[in-house]
């Protein structure tokens, strides 16, 4: 089982190189997670500083995977926190990454399971979340509860590029 801890933002700062290249390598090989090849490091580690500042402002949590404290970060979760007036009970889900090395021993399930913890302690009833349509990640979100609500044709291009693909959106009231 990973060991799952959330991250101040000074923390995240620090391993901040080892967030970009885990992002960076599962652009690479085919997440769909807003980026396009070619993705630099720079570019990953530029995203991190904005999920570091929405940090500092109290508007996102981030919890990483380790196989042991102190190891080397093998995955990722962040925790948006919706500051709408009439929706402080809802959240979303977003970045799920893991490095594509380290897939398939239950790390994502982890820090699902986490990340579902770390909202209920944020007073969050509500998680939300979407994937594209057809990803490995569909069947893990509705092993875990979440609802299928439906999908957007044409939402996101793929990061090798081409054509537009369609986006699944689900949701989960913990």
């Amino acid at each position: 089982m990973p060991f799952i801890e959330e991250l101040s933002p000074e923390a995240a700062e620090a391993e901040r190189g080892a967030l970009a290249a885990i992002l960076k390598a599962s652009v690479e090989a085919g997440a769909s997670v807003s980026f396009l090849l070619p993705f630099s490091h720079e570019a990953a580690a530029g995203f991190w500083d904005g999920v570091i500042a929405q940090m500092r402002a109290g508007q996102r949590r981030l919890l990483v995977a380790r196989a042991a404290p102190g190891g080397p970060v093998l995955g990722t979760v962040n925790l948006a926190l919706i500051g709408i007036p009439n929706q402080p009970h809802r959240a979303e889900v977003s970045k799920l990454l893991v490095h594509p090395e380290a897939r398939r021993q239950g790390i994502a399930r982890a820090l699902m399971l986490a990340v579902e913890d770390l909202a209920r302690e944020a007073g969050r009833s509500l998680l939300c979340l979407d994937t594209r349509q057809g990803d490995a990640a569909e069947p893990l979100y509705g092993s875990l509860g979440y609802v299928f609500l439906g999908a957007i044709p044409g939402f996101a291009i793929p990061p090798h590029g081409g054509k537009a693909e369609a986006a699944s959106f689900f949701y989960k009231q913990l």
